[in-house]
């Protein structure tokens, strides 16, 4: 390490290899790998479990000057991966300056909630000399937003201001590149926060998402180190930098601003003259260009839809707009991943529709649409939710749906009051054991009832909408995706797509959908109807774990899986149907993805013309790569096909 100051600091990586070591400073458990900055230790065979790092510069920065009294300002831009290795994920990763370096400069038992940022001796303290960034992934206060925001922390991990990231496009917990961009005025006093998807572009790149004025020179002593830290707690993740690039003004220069100015306005000034007639030239080229650009996009997107020999109609902007009330947010029936869910009604048609609307910040909202309205579009089942039709004019992105007036499966299994989850609305045995067997009876139409197999990728009871008589209908083909091959079982992927709470745990390893993982979501959503609880939510006694399949296996162990079933059922229900439903959802979320059963098994079940599988009393251990059965012990159509691979390894890892 140097103590040499650096008055303009100034370094750009766009990938880390062994060489850069000696440009940082580090703590036991941060180093350099896989191409990127591991800030808490990717210790692949031992646990990561309650570990905080940090790593630094190795050069300083004189960040403000008293006798000059003026502030530098900075601009530091860095890629971020943050990988789940737990079901949640905890805890966060934040990019910090702080007064000192080294080993000895982060604190003690500061793993956790604390985020290698301070520890619950020097939380608050004024000595601390801390300035954070954080990008949490955990809800680890009751004054946390949610577990996937970002916050600025002044000595103290209570934050001073925090900005959910659900309705930016941005989750931090997907395990994909998310693009970061902390920039500070060093005379306005104004801090700038910038946080997008690395693949999108547009008005996240203009527009930050915190901008609030603060005096750093109030907190900080004058020279600062840059740098990152992180933590893991009883929940893990691998938290990444893949790049990083920071810059910052030299201060005490504004004595030399006038002359140099003059220097740079004469030759400004007769280039802007030279060239006046050429940017008038120029820009009206350009308009054309961006025209033919978007006019070209709308008759590909068109060409891909009405390619299929069932595309549904096309509607005019402006009358969904007049449907949906300009996209008022009181007609907001639910968000999604990729969009937002209007309630409308069609003046020329006399009925209610439901309109989604992408985000328009991704990148991928025209593939999501093609993907969405060509997928849904030639299927025909009374399970699924029926397309009506699609937008795309002016950059709007839309597809509309038949209206379901009884709302989302969770809607009515939960409701909420005073921000907490409550006891559900009526819904007696047999309509849950019909919405069972209907979303059944949907996934094996897509999996084994098309032309070509479909993965839906995304099964949750939010995604599950039920019209006016509790029929259940499948909807949300946003990231549906069709296997093209005949019989083949898998669609590879570059992203881990799904809900956290439904993913199978070979999802992280495998990096692509197949027929199992879609299993699996159906094993979880059956147990959350049948026990009336969220996949995370615990049991009041807190005897069991989190995690409603850990619940009713406990349950199952003991010989007691029917006390599993939601109390507010009363007991009014057929036993020996209710057991069959338990057992086959512990059998689809079996951790081993050979040993599940197919959706045509699955269903075949639930109709009573097959017999339950055979499961442990002992929830068996996730173990991967997971061992195939032999010939005489396969069972399931699906399986017999050889879907699951060895481990994939993910970019950045």
């Amino acid at each position: 390490m140097t103590d040499q100051r650096v008055d303009c600091l100034s370094f750009s990586y766009q990938n880390f290899i062994k060489q850069n070591e000696n440009d940082f400073i580090t703590t036991d458990h941060s180093y350099i790998a896989f191409n990127a900055i591991q800030v808490t230790g990717d210790a692949r065979g031992t646990s990561i479990r309650n570990l905080s790092g940090r790593i630094w510069y190795s050069q300083p920065l004189n960040l403000w000057n008293q006798k000059k009294n003026t502030t530098a300002s900075f601009n530091s831009t860095f890629v971020i991966n943050i990988r789940p290795e737990s079901v949640p994920s905890g805890e966060g990763l934040a990019f910090i300056l702080t007064k000192e370096s080294g080993l000895n400069s982060i604190p003690d038992n500061s793993d956790g909630q604390w985020l290698g940022i301070v520890n619950s001796s020097t939380n608050g303290s004024s000595s601390s000399n801390i300035f954070a960034v954080e990008f949490d992934t955990r809800k680890s206060y009751l004054d946390d937003l949610d577990d996937n925001h970002v916050a600025i922390d002044i000595n103290s991990i209570n934050s001073v201001k925090q900005v959910s990231l659900i309705d930016h496009g941005v989750n931090l917990s997907r395990a994909i590149d998310v693009t970061a961009s902390v920039r500070y005025d060093g005379e306005s006093k104004i801090l700038k926060v910038y946080t997008f998807m690395s693949n999108q572009t547009g008005d996240n790149e203009r527009n930050p998402i915190i901008s609030m004025p603060l005096d750093l020179s109030s907190y900080l002593p004058e020279d600062v180190f840059v740098g990152f830290s992180a933590s893991t707690g009883i929940y893990n993740q691998l938290n990444c930098i893949k790049a990083w690039n920071f810059t910052s003004t030299e201060i005490g220069n504004h004595h030399k601003v006038s002359l140099l100015w003059l220097w740079i306005l004469i030759p400004i000034i007769s280039i802007l003259v030279m060239f006046l007639g050429g940017v008038c030239i120029n820009f009206t080229w350009r308009r054309k260009k961006k025209r033919m650009q978007v006019l070209n996009q709308d008759e590909n997107i068109e060409r891909q839809i009405q390619s299929s020999a069932t595309a549904p109609q096309r509607f005019q902007l402006k009358d969904l707009k007049r449907a949906t009330g300009n996209f008022d947010p009181k007609n907001i029936l639910g968000r999604g991943g990729c969009g937002v869910v209007f309630k409308g009604f069609l003046l020329a048609d006399h009925k209610e529709v439901a309109v989604k609307r992408f985000f328009k910040d991704s990148s991928q909202d025209a593939k999501d649409l093609i993907a969405e309205v060509t997928t849904i579009g030639n299927l025909h089942h009374k399970n699924l939710v029926k397309l009506i039709g699609w937008c795309y004019e002016s950059n709007e992105h839309l597809v509309v749906y038949e209206f379901m007036p009884k709302g989302s499966l969770d809607k009515l299994i939960f409701r909420k009051e005073k921000g907490e989850i409550s006891e559900g609305l009526s819904l007696n045995w047999e309509i849950r054991h019909g919405i069972i067997c209907g979303i059944a009876q949907a996934l094996d139409y897509l999996h084994n009832g098309c032309q070509k197999r479909i993965l839906h990728r995304d099964i949750k009871a939010s995604n599950i909408m039920l019209d006016s008589e509790l029929n259940a209908r499948l909807g949300d083909f946003g990231l549906a995706r069709t296997v093209q091959a005949n019989g083949k079982t898998h669609h590879s992927t570059k992203e881990i797509a799904g809900t956290i709470g439904y993913m199978a745990p070979e999802s992280f390893h495998i990096g692509r959908a197949t027929v199992e993982t879609d299993v699996f979501a159906f094993g979880v959503l059956i147990l959350e109807v049948a026990c009336g609880r969220k996949p995370g939510k615990q049991y009041e006694e807190n005897t069991y774990s989190n995690r409603v399949i850990e619940c009713v296996w406990d349950m199952y162990k003991i010989g007691r899986i029917i006390d599993a079933i939601d109390v507010k059922l009363d007991r009014e229900f057929d036993e020996e149907q209710a057991e069959c439903v338990l057992i086959l959802g512990l059998a689809c979320c079996h951790p081993n993805p050979y040993e599940r059963p197919s959706m045509k098994t699955a269903l075949q079940i639930l109709i009573g013309e097959s017999v339950l599988p055979n499961i442990p009393t002992e929830k068996p251990a996730f173990v991967w790569p997971a061992r195939a059965p032999s010939s005489s012990e396969v069972a399931g159509d699906s399986l017999q096909e050889g879907q699951v691979t060895p481990i994939t390894v993910l970019s950045g890892r």
